[in-house]
């Protein structure tokens, strides 16, 4: 198996993207194609130990930055690393590619130059959405702001697909995010799918609340990418504030700080079952090759961990499963 690396991606590249591909391929034995400043990757190689056949890099003097349009830089930037990575999955020089760069640009990138499955009228972008029960998968997360009934249909399919094959969860659970559990909740949007996710063959749940996502009511929660990012921002939002408050009280007086010490592994497991590094990624769905995003603020371990997921979502064929049900 190989996997093609955006290099240049992200907040923490290309350090923590090469650490994390080196880790990846030490832990995974994979081989991996880096795509980026040739001679940058070559420096940073050289602080780690690895076998040498199982690394090649792609030279790609450009980058596409946070602040570029999207499809404007996917379109002029061809030898940026995130667009020959995506040419390189397409001409078939890889198995899967992951980047942490411009999020807009990978969705571009994904429709324009690796291209949708045939029968999927929109790519959707996905995240693994920590809860009390273990993961759900939210979808759409961002990548499509105006959907349709049949949108959310396909991507309710698609989720449940990746969560049965890749994460293990036997006939998942599909719900749709509304205002109320009310089978006649919502906008005409929210009546609409939840008809056509009613009549599928899919396990649905039915609709449900904002306020009970974390306790993994659904094993697929799916939504337009309006609603999905705001859920995604305001959750980890939430998250970060309430370790902001518990370690401001922890350390408030002497015996907060002794009471904080014997809850010390306790908080630490806390703190993981929270924290996206774990996951790594997210994957979109939809296209005719297998596509990850990491976060663009991902260190090498969260780095790692989703060229980890990428391996899964490759090795459990997610991609022709769709195909399958979909033609």
């Amino acid at each position: 198996m190989r996997i093609i690396v955006d290099g240049m991606g992200g907040d923490n590249a290309p350090e923590a993207i090469v650490k994390g591909a080196v880790e990846a391929v030490n832990e995974y034995g994979i081989d991996i194609l880096i795509t980026g400043n040739e001679s940058l990757i070559k420096e940073h190689l050289e602080n780690h130990s690895y076998p040498a056949e199982k690394i090649q890099i792609m030279d790609a003097p450009e980058v596409i930055t946070n602040d570029d349009n999207p499809t404007l830089a996917i379109r002029r930037k061809k030898n940026s690393s995130m667009v020959k990575g995506m040419q390189a999955l397409a001409d078939g020089e890889g198995d899967g590619f992951i980047s942490a760069g411009n999020t807009g640009a990978l969705l571009a990138g994904g429709l324009f130059i690796v291209k949708r499955i045939q029968g999927i009228d929109r790519a959707a972008l996905t995240v693994l959405y920590p809860t009390l029960s273990g993961a759900s998968l939210l979808v759409d997360a961002g990548a499509n702001m105006d959907t349709k009934p049949e949108y959310l249909e396909q991507f309710a399919l698609m989720g449940s697909i990746y969560m049965e094959e890749v994460m293990g969860v036997k006939e998942p659970r599909v719900g749709l995010i509304n205002v109320g559990t009310e089978d006649t909740k919502g906008n005409q949007l929210a009546k609409d799918t939840f008809v056509a996710l009613k009549d599928s063959n899919m396990n649905f749940v039915g609709n449900i609340e904002a306020r009970d996502l974390p306790f993994g009511v659904a094993d697929v929660m799916v939504c337009d990418g309006f609603v999905g990012n705001v859920v995604l921002k305001l959750s980890e939002g939430m998250a970060s504030s309430i370790f902001t408050l518990m370690k401001e009280s922890f350390v408030a007086d002497t015996r907060s700080k002794l009471g904080a010490l014997m809850l010390k592994p306790q908080l630490k497991n806390m703190k993981k079952r929270l924290d996206y590094r774990e996951y790594g990624g997210a994957p979109l769905l939809g296209t005719v090759k297998p596509i990850v995003k990491a976060h663009g603020s991902s260190d090498f371990y969260a780095f790692k961990n989703g060229i980890g997921q990428l391996k899964t979502f490759i090795e459990k064929d997610v991609i022709g499963r769709i195909e399958n049900k979909i033609l």
